[in-house]
C-alpha cells in the first residue's frame, strides 16, 4: 500500500507496508487532508504567480492616440466628379449642294488637314449652270457698259440707265451663286482632325444639309462633368479644376472653365464644359472616362467641426485635448459645441481654429501635458487598417 505526503516540492508517495491497512489505521483520513493541503497550495501558486512575473517600468506608458484637423464647418475643400473626354469639336460634314457623290478621297480613322478634299459630287449639271449664267453675265454686263457711256454724255434716259445698272447687279449675284454652288461640289476639312465615320458611298445621291462623314478635332480636348444643384449654387467657389486618367496614373492635367448650363438637364443635373491645357502630353483621347476634381477657394467661417468623440467634460464644461506636434504633448480647451451632425462630427462656434489638431479617441485616459504618440494612418496598401 502507498500513502503519500505533501511538502514544498510537491507531493511524494510512501510506501507502506502490505498487511496494513489504511481504513484500520487511519491512514486513510491521513491521505484524504493531505489532498486538501495539495489544492490549497496549488491554488495558491496559481494566484501570485502573476504577481511575480510582472515587468516594471522604469517610467510611464506613453499612450497612443488618434487625432484629427479641426475644419471650417460648410466648406468643401474639394469635390471629385466622374466626367468624359470630349473632342473640342464633333461635328457632322454635308454638302451644302445636291447630286450623286462621285468619289469620297478619305476612310473612317483617317487623319486630314483644314482644307483637304474628303469628298465630292459630281460638277458636270453644277459646271454646265456656270457656264450658262456666266455668258449671261458677260452679255449684260458688256450691255451695262455702253449704257453708262450714253448716259453720260446725255444720250438716254435716266430709267433705261437704272435698269441697266439693276440688271448688272442682278446677273452678277447669280453668276457668284452658281460660281459658289460649283464650289461646293467639294467637301473640305474645317479644321485637322481625325474622321469618325462614314454614311454613305460613292454612287449614292445625296440631298444639302444630309451629314456624308463626321468628323472629330485633332486639338485639344475637353472634359464634361454633371453637377447636382448642391454644387451648382456654389459655382462662384469654384477655384481650379484638374482630372486624372486611369491609364496615366502618374499624371494630373489641369483645366480651364469654359462654361456651366443655366439649365438643368432631365437628371437635374448642370453640364460643366472644361478645356485641357496642352502643356502635358499625351493628352488623353475622346471617349476616356476621367474623374474631375473641383477644388474650392478658401471659405471664411467663425464655426468649425471635429468629431463628436473628441469631447469630453472638465467639471461642467465640453473640453478638449490640443496636440502640439513641436513636443507631442496634450492640452486641454474648453469649447462651446454648437450642433451635433448625425455623420459623427460636432459644430464648435468657440474655441477652435481651423487647422489645429485634436485628439480624436482615448481622451478620457489623457492628463494635462501628458506626451503622446499619434496613430498613424493606414497605408494604401493595407486596407482596413488590418495589419
Amino acid at each position: 500500500m502507498t500513502k503519500y505526503r505533501i511538502d514544498l516540492n510537491g507531493i511524494a508517495a510512501v510506501s507502506l507496508p502490505k498487511n496494513d491497512c489504511p481504513v484500520k489505521n487511519g491512514a486513510y483520513q491521513d491521505l484524504m487532508n493531505m489532498k486538501k493541503l495539495f489544492f490549497i497550495w496549488a491554488a495558491s501558486l496559481a494566484l501570485f504567480t502573476p504577481a511575480c512575473t510582472q515587468k516594471k517600468t522604469g517610467g510611464k506608458t506613453v499612450q497612443t492616440v488618434k487625432t484629427d484637423t479641426v475644419r471650417i464647418y460648410g466648406e468643401k475643400s474639394k469635390i471629385v466628379i466622374p466626367g468624359k473626354i470630349k473632342a473640342a469639336s464633333d461635328v457632322n460634314l454635308s454638302f451644302r449642294v445636291s447630286g450623286p457623290i462621285s468619289r469620297i478621297y478619305v476612310d473612317a480613322g483617317a487623319f486630314v488637314v483644314k482644307g483637304q478634299t474628303l469628298a465630292e459630287i459630281d460638277p458636270r449639271d453644277y459646271e454646265i449652270q456656270l457656264s450658262a449664267t456666266e455668258a449671261e453675265y458677260r452679255q449684260i454686263k458688256a450691255e451695262a457698259a455702253r449704257i453708262a457711256a450714253l448716259h453720260e454724255k446725255g444720250s438716254i434716259s435716266p430709267n433705261d440707265y437704272d435698269k441697266a445698272v439693276y440688271g448688272l447687279e442682278q446677273i452678277t449675284a447669280k453668276y457668284d451663286a452658281h460660281k459658289n454652288a460649283l464650289a461646293d461640289t467639294r467637301l473640305l476639312a474645317p479644321f485637322d482632325g481625325y474622321i469618325q465615320k462614314q454614311f454613305f458611298i460613292a454612287g449614292e445621291t445625296v440631298s444639302a444639309g444630309m451629314p456624308v462623314l463626321s468628323m472629330i478635332d485633332a486639338g485639344v480636348p475637353e472634359v464634361e462633368i454633371n453637377i447636382p444643384s448642391s454644387e451648382y449654387i456654389r459655382r462662384d467657389r469654384f477655384g481650379s479644376f484638374a482630372c486624372e486618367v486611369d491609364i496615366y496614373p502618374d499624371k494630373i492635367f489641369p483645366l480651364d472653365l469654359i462654361g456651366i448650363t443655366q439649365k438643368a438637364n432631365m437628371n437635374q443635373l448642370y453640364t460643366v464644359r472644361l478645356k485641357m491645357k496642352g502643356h502635358i502630353r499625351p493628352l488623353p483621347s475622346p471617349g476616356m472616362v476621367t474623374m474631375v476634381s473641383i477644388q474650392y477657394k478658401p471659405e471664411k467661417s467663425e464655426l468649425v467641426y471635429i468629431p463628436y468623440t473628441a469631447l469630453f467634460e472638465i467639471g461642467s464644461a465640453s473640453s478638449v485635448w490640443i496636440y502640439n506636434p513641436d513636443n507631442q504633448t496634450v492640452s486641454a480647451r474648453k469649447v462651446n459645441p454648437f450642433e451635433l451632425r448625425s455623420d459623427g462630427t460636432v459644430i464648435i462656434s468657440e474655441g477652435l481654429t481651423a487647422g489645429e489638431i485634436v485628439v480624436a479617441a482615448g481622451v478620457h485616459s489623457l492628463g494635462e501635458g501628458e506626451k503622446v504618440k499619434v496613430l498613424l494612418p493606414a497605408s494604401a496598401t493595407n486596407k482596413g487598417g488590418l495589419l
